[in-house]
C-alpha cells in the first residue's frame, strides 16, 4: 500500500521535434499547481517532468537540421528547461532518456520480459504511421490515412519482437472497474473501458530494425533492433525513481505514482500499454492517470500552417507568468478542451486579478496606511455583523474546498471559490465604507474591524492562490507583513480564519496585477470582435496600467473647428478647472470593472458619439 504522504506526480515526457508550446505548458503548470500545494499541506512531494529523445521523428528533425540526432535533443533541452524556469515550474528532476542511467534500466526491463517469455519475435504486414511511430490494422485505416492524426501512412512487412499484451486485457479490464479513480475523468475511463471490452487486445510491437531507424535504445537479447519508442518512453516514470531523486525517499517508496497527468491523445497509451507493462513486471499501477483535453485557438486547431500556435513564452512576456498560469487554469474545466483567446485572457486579468484581488489589496492597504498608521489592527466589535459572519463561514469552509478540488483536479472550481471570497469581502468594505467610519472617533473600533477582516481575507487568499501565483503571492504575503516560507510545509495557521494578523507591519508597492488597457478605438470598430485589444498583443509588448486611478489633471477647454479638429476654445467661456486631487473618501468608493460592448449605435445628429450597451456579466447597461 501506497504511503499517503508521498505524492509522485508526473507529466509526459515531451517528444523534442519541435519547440515547447501551450500545450507542454498547460501540462506542466497544472502538475506544479499540484506539487506546490501538497508542499504546502506537509506532503514529501517528487514532480517528475522531461524529455522523450528518442526515435523516428527525432532521426527525421535532425537529419533535416542536418545534425546528429543527439546533438538535436542538446539543442532543444535547453528551450523546455529555460521555459519551466520562466513559468516558476517546481519540478524535483527533469529525465532525459538519452541518460545512460535509463537507457540501462529499460534495458534490464526489456530483459526481465524476454526471460519470462513475455516479448516474442514474429513477422507483421500493415500499416505504418511515421509520425506516430505506430502501426495499425487495415480494419483501422481509411484512405489511406492513419485513424489518429489523419497524416498518411505507408505498408511495411517486417520482423519485429512483440510484448504479449492481449494476455492482459481481462486483468486491466477488471482493475479499472474496481478503481474507479484510476482513469479520470470519468469520461475518459468509459471510452478506454469501451475500448477494451469491444475488441480484442492485440500484442504490442515493441522493437524496430536498425536497418529503418538506428535512433534508439538497443534491445538487450538482439543488437540488430532498438526498441519502440512508447516502451522507452513510458519506462521514465520508474526510471527516474532510480538515479535523479536527491534526498529525497526511494523510488521503492515513491512508486506508484500518485498522479499521471496526460494530454488526452495519449491516453490509451498510459491506460493501456503503461499497465500491461506494469502488470507483466509485477509492478503496482499508479493511482491515478488523468487525461486533460485540448486547445484550440480562437476556435481553429493549432498549427504550423494557420500560424497560430501559442508560444508561452510570448505570453508571458506581454501579461506575465502568473496572470498566464491562472488564465490556463481558470478558463475551462481541466479535463475538457478549451479555446485560447487573447481578447478572454485580457479580460480574465482585468476583471479576476487587476479589478479583483489587486484592487481589494491596494485598497486595503491603503487604508491600513492611512488610518491606521501601516500596522494591522486587532478586531474590534461587528461593523456589518451579517456579512462579516457570511465572510467568516466562507473563508472557514475555503481550505476544506480546496482540499477536496486539488484530490479532485477541479483547478476551476478552486478558483471560483477563491473568486467568491474576494467578491465579499469587495462587497464588505463597499457597504461597511470605512473612509467614512474614520471621519467619526466614535467608529474607530469598526473601522479596526474592517481593516482586521480585509487583512486576514487576503492572509488567507495569499496562501490559497499561492500554488497558482507563486510569484506575486509571495509578494503580496509579504505586502502584509506575513513571512511564509512557501518552499515548504507552511502552518495550519495560516489557512485559519481566526489566526491573528494584528500588529503586523504592511508594505505598499507596486499594483500585482497590472490591468491590460482595452482600446477607446475597438469601441467603434465592427461588432465582430468587440473585446478586440488595443493591439496583436502577439506581436507587440501590452500596455500595463495601474489598478488604481490616476490622479486628474486639469484639462484645457477646446472647441471644434468647421473641418472637425480640436483647437482650444478661444471665444467659449472658459470650463472649471478639475481639482488637482480626489479626496480620499472618494478614491475609497472606487469599483474598476469590465464590460463586454454587446452593441454599438450611432447617436443622432451626432458624427463622434455612440450610444453603447454593454454586459457586466451579471447585468447589462
Amino acid at each position: 500500500m501506497a504511503d499517503t504522504n508521498l505524492f509522485y506526480i508526473t507529466t509526459p515526457i515531451y517528444y523534442v521535434n519541435d519547440v515547447p508550446h501551450i500545450g507542454h505548458a498547460y501540462t506542466t503548470i497544472a502538475a506544479d499547481v499540484l506539487a506546490r500545494y501538497w508542499r504546502l499541506r506537509g506532503r514529501e512531494v517528487f514532480f517528475l517532468t522531461g524529455l522523450d529523445e528518442h526515435g523516428q521523428k527525432v532521426q527525421q528533425a535532425a537529419a533535416k537540421a542536418g545534425i546528429d540526432p543527439q546533438a538535436h535533443c542538446d539543442k532543444l533541452a535547453p528551450q523546455f528547461q529555460t521555459l519551466w524556469q520562466r513559468l516558476n515550474i517546481s519540478n524535483d528532476a527533469f529525465i532525459r532518456t538519452t541518460n545512460p542511467e535509463h537507457k540501462s534500466i529499460v534495458q534490464r526491463y526489456l530483459q526481465e520480459l524476454f526471460e519470462k517469455n513475455l516479448i516474442y519475435q514474429d513477422s507483421y504486414t500493415g500499416w505504418y504511421c511515421t509520425f506516430d511511430e505506430r502501426f495499425w490494422t487495415e480494419k483501422d485505416v481509411e484512405s489511406g490515412l492513419c485513424p489518429d492524426c489523419k497524416r498518411p501512412v505507408e505498408q511495411l512487412s517486417e520482423h519485429n519482437y512483440f510484448f504479449r499484451m492481449g494476455q492482459y486485457q481481462d486483468r486491466l479490464i477488471e482493475h479499472i472497474k474496481a478503481h474507479p479513480h484510476f482513469i479520470r475523468p470519468e469520461s475518459r475511463r468509459n471510452e478506454v473501458l469501451g475500448f477494451l471490452q469491444n475488441q480484442k487486445l492485440s500484442d504490442l510491437s515493441i522493437s524496430r530494425p536498425k536497418s529503418r531507424l538506428s535512433w534508439g535504445i538497443e534491445l538487450p537479447f538482439d543488437n540488430d533492433y532498438v526498441t519502440y519508442v512508447w516502451f522507452d518512453a513510458l519506462v521514465n516514470y520508474m526510471s527516474a525513481l532510480e538515479y535523479l531523486p536527491r534526498e529525497k525517499p526511494t523510488g521503492n517508496q515513491f512508486w506508484p505514482a500518485t498522479v499521471h497527468l496526460v494530454g488526452k491523445d495519449i491516453l490509451t497509451t498510459h491506460a493501456v500499454y503503461w499497465s500491461t507493462m506494469l502488470m507483466a513486471l509485477n509492478r503496482p499501477l499508479p493511482e491515478t492517470i488523468f487525461a486533460h483535453g485540448w486547445w484550440t485557438v480562437d476556435g481553429e486547431k493549432m498549427s504550423k500552417s494557420r500560424g497560430n500556435v501559442v508560444d508561452p513564452n510570448k505570453m508571458v512576456e506581454s501579461y506575465g507568468v502568473d496572470a498566464f498560469r491562472y488564465f490556463l487554469l481558470r478558463e475551462v474545466p481541466f479535463g475538457q478542451d478549451g479555446d485560447f483567446s487573447q481578447s478572454a485572457m485580457v479580460t480574465s486579468i482585468n476583471s479576476d486579478l487587476a479589478n479583483g484581488i489587486g484592487n481589494l489589496l491596494s485598497r486595503t492597504l491603503t487604508m491600513i496606511e492611512r488610518f491606521v498608521d501601516g500596522n494591522i489592527p486587532a478586531s474590534g466589535p461587528p461593523a456589518l455583523p451579517e456579512l462579516e459572519e457570511k465572510i467568516a463561514r466562507a473563508a472557514t469552509q475555503l481550505p476544506t474546498t480546496l482540499e477536496q478540488g486539488f484530490n479532485a483536479l477541479t483547478f476551476r472550481d478552486n478558483l471560483q471559490a477563491i473568486g467568491e471570497l474576494v467578491s465579499l469581502c469587495d462587497e464588505y468594505i463597499d457597504k461597511a465604507a470605512p473612509w467614512k467610519l474614520a471621519k467619526n472617533p466614535d467608529d474607530a473600533p469598526k473601522l479596526k474591524t474592517v481593516l482586521n477582516h480585509s487583512a486576514r481575507a487576503l492572509r488567507l487568499l495569499a496562501v490559497s492562490l499561492h500554488p497558482f501565483m507563486p510569484q506575486t503571492m509571495e509578494q503580496l504575503a509579504r505586502q502584509l507583513g506575513c513571512q511564509f516560507d512557501f518552499s515548504k510545509a507552511i502552518p495550519a495557521s495560516a489557512y485559519q480564519w481566526d489566526s491573528p494578523v494584528a500588529d503586523l507591519p504592511i508594505t505598499k508597492s507596486a499594483p500585482l496585477f497590472p490591468r491590460i488597457e482595452v482600446a477607446t478605438a475597438a469601441l467603434t470598430a465592427a461588432p465582430r470582435d468587440t473585446t478586440k485589444t488595443t493591439r496583436d498583443l502577439s506581436k507587440k509588448g501590452a500596455i500595463p496600467v495601474s489598478d488604481t486611478p490616476a490622479t486628474p489633471q486639469p484639462v484645457p477647454a477646446t472647441a471644434t473647428t468647421s473641418a472637425g479638429a480640436a483647437t482650444p476654445a478661444a471665444s467659449a467661456a472658459p470650463a472649471p478647472i478639475a481639482p488637482p486631487q480626489i479626496t480620499i473618501d472618494d478614491f475609497m468608493k472606487i469599483q474598476l470593472k469590465t464590460a463586454k460592448v454587446i452593441s454599438a449605435e450611432r447617436v443622432p445628429k451626432s458624427e463622434k458619439l455612440l450610444k453603447l450597451q454593454v454586459s457586466l456579466g451579471t447585468e447589462q447597461r
